[in-house]
């Protein structure tokens, strides 16, 4: 969850694909960003934890904290739209289809106390977090064409084989043969 509205900036800036962004709808919050495993989608996300992301956005809402039937938007990351025009912690989106909306109805003590028990609060280099992760991903897609390289060179190498032994070329090497002329003709096949 960004500290502030800086704080927010840098997690759209830096997010990663996996990240799932909640929100209040139409009122200032902050910004929870949940990171999901890869290859996970915002379909896997057990119903549990939208509810908990969403009476966290709600609890860190000047106006929304104090309302009943709060909206809560929830998009991947990816679909954030960002532009030069906008103010420090604004966001639009790529797709409003990708926007799903989960309802808040009232605050519930027994969640915010639950996950107020659990908080730690850290000061990561998003930036640098991203890089590394970045760097990790090239360095996943370097190996992977590397081994399909090499998969290749190999199936290369064998089909050479096998084309080498359907022809009779390894059979018809000069060393190999004799001719009548080299004295080998006998006339007495009888």
């Amino acid at each position: 969850m960004g500290k502030d509205k800086y704080e927010n900036e840098d997690l759209i800036k830096y997010g990663w694909p996996e990240d799932i962004w909640f929100h209040v709808d139409k009122l200032s919050s902050a910004h929870v960003y949940l990171r999901l495993h890869k290859g996970q989608t915002m379909d896997d996300i057990p119903k549990e934890v939208l509810i908990d992301c969403a009476h966290l956005v709600k609890a860190n809402s000047i106006q929304g904290c104090k309302m009943n039937n709060v909206s809560v938007v929830y998009t991947p990351w990816t679909n954030l739209k960002k532009t030069a025009d906008m103010d420090v912690g604004q966001i639009g989106f790529h797709k409003q289809k990708d926007v799903k909306m989960l309802s808040v109805e009232k605050k519930v003590n027994e969640i915010l106390n639950r996950l107020e028990k659990t908080k730690v609060e850290r000061f990561p280099d998003l930036e640098a977090e991203k890089e590394a992760r970045d760097r990790e991903e090239r360095n996943e897609k370097k190996a992977q064409i590397q081994e399909m390289k090499r998969k290749e060179k190999e199936e290369m190498k064998k089909k050479k084989e096998m084309e080498e032994l359907r022809s009779y070329s390894s059979l018809m090497k000069s060393e190999n043969m004799s001719c009548n002329q080299d004295g080998n003709d006998s006339d007495d096949f009888m």
